[in-house]
């Protein structure tokens, strides 16, 4: 019987060969793109306000370029008012060419995030650019809003080659920042600065004009700078070396007019100047005789450009000039140099400006002051510049303290009746007892809501 064989088969293992490497690389691209998509489907850029919260704010932030953030309070009147014109705003905003997105946060809800975004008042505005922040302090209604974001996503250098082109740029860039125009200029002068500073104003080279236009922004030759302000109705020129240190120090001088009217509003661009401030307070900021001085002091402030030129009015602004001993009893006009804070300096023998040949008491003034013959004085009440940033925030303050104080009030009250309704005997348990709760219960009560 023949033996059966046993065959053995061995077959080769197949072995896969591994995908191609572009093949990888697009299925990456395309995990890479949903990702992306639905990022973008998340926020979508159509015109409607978006609704942020601790779960897709920095999202928000990393994935838009240009985005305004809303931080409110639910029950805040300003935040109330200001909520339409955002509405109105945004569906314009998202239709520019570098989209500028509106988005809301309620920080009294979200308070972490408010916290990490350092919002003291509400409403609060911040802009963010490719994920840095900067404070919004620009107008609230829709139109001026648009109007001012535009600044931001602007053309660095704009090229103007005709009257008419100078004054639609003129006209388009709003009264909000300082204009410059380089007549006779080439881009390349102005464009690192304007990279630089874009955040602070309007940067462009006229290539052609007439002579008309020489006569309008007051050039008496060119190349020149011009820094206009339309809403001050002032401007300065500048008629080189158009290089280095020199030029730069006159854009960041003329980023205020030559003389700056002050308000409330008004004395929050000087938040963050460094220089100190001639102070001149009148009587009545639009009398002649004012409008005479104001004439003299941009005369000075064009020669003196280490300072800053500003003047109110006691008429307009009576609390303030209390602050600098100013008021109906004092001599005015009267001039003072002031360092933005707690300290100002009156020149021995000049501390006020008569009628008469007043562009040389402003001369003998500001030469007395160089020369150091001053005396230091403090203004009545603390000025702390960020005191002046939010009328929000002192309003707040001051209903919180209310409110605290009623709370105590209330709790006082209420330890008085319980201590007449049940009498306890000197020294016993129940006394040390009873006081102990009252402790315990005064130190539930947390301070008040903010207020607007």
């Amino acid at each position: 019987m023949e033996k059966s064989r046993k065959w053995c088969f061995w077959r080769k293992p197949k072995i896969k060969a591994a995908p191609p490497m572009p093949i990888i690389l697009l299925l990456l691209l395309c995990i890479f793109e949903t990702g992306i998509s639905s990022t973008a489907d998340q926020f979508k850029v159509d015109g409607k306000v978006l609704e942020l919260d601790e779960s897709n704010f920095d999202s928000a932030i990393s994935s838009l370029d240009y985005i305004l953030v809303d931080f409110y309070a639910p029950w805040c009147r300003h935040c109330k008012l200001l909520s339409p014109q955002l509405d109105e705003a945004a569906p314009v905003l998202a239709g520019l060419k570098e989209p500028i997105v509106i988005a809301k946060v309620n920080a009294d809800k979200f308070t972490r995030l408010a916290s990490k975004h350092d919002v003291d008042a509400y409403p609060t505005l911040k802009l963010f650019m490719h994920g840095v922040s900067m404070e919004y302090y620009g107008p609230r209604e829709a139109d001026s809003l648009v109007q001012y974001l535009k600044k931001f996503v602007s053309t660095d250098v704009s090229i103007l080659i005709s009257d008419s082109a100078i004054s639609d740029f003129v006209e388009e860039a709003g009264t909000f920042f300082p204009i410059f125009i380089g007549f006779g200029l080439n881009e390349t002068v102005l464009s690192n600065l304007a990279i630089k500073y874009k955040k602070r104003a309007w940067f462009s080279v006229a290539k052609d004009f007439s002579d008309e236009a020489k006569v309008l922004y007051d050039m008496e030759k060119v190349p020149a700078l011009v820094a206009i302000h339309p809403n001050y109705k002032q401007q300065s020129i500048f008629d080189g070396p158009f290089e280095g240190e020199i030029l730069e120090d006159f854009i960041k001088q003329n980023f205020l007019p030559p003389v700056v009217p002050l308000n409330p509003e008004t004395l929050k661009l000087l938040k963050d100047e460094k220089r100190k401030i001639v102070l001149t307070i009148t009587a009545d900021e639009n009398e002649d005789q004012t409008q005479n001085l104001i004439k003299l002091l941009k005369a000075a402030a064009s020669t003196n450009r280490d300072l800053v030129f500003g003047y109110f009015g006691l008429k307009q602004w009576e609390d303030f000039a209390d602050k600098f001993e100013a008021n109906e009893k004092a001599k005015l006009p009267k001039i003072i140099v002031w360092d933005g804070d707690e300290d100002y300096f009156s020149v021995i023998g000049i501390e006020s400006l008569d009628t008469e040949d007043q562009g040389s008491q402003i001369s003998q003034f500001l030469e007395g002051y160089r020369q150091g013959r001053t005396e230091k004085k403090t203004v009545k009440a603390p000025l702390f510049m960020g005191f002046f940033n939010s009328v929000v925030g002192i309003v707040a303050f001051f209903i919180i303290f209310i409110v605290v104080a009623m709370m105590i009030l209330m709790i006082v009250l209420l330890f008085i009746i319980s201590k007449d309704n049940e009498p306890v005997r000197v020294g016993s348990r129940e006394e040390v007892d009873r006081a102990d709760n009252s402790v315990a219960e005064s130190s539930q009560h947390g301070p008040g809501k903010k207020e607007d």
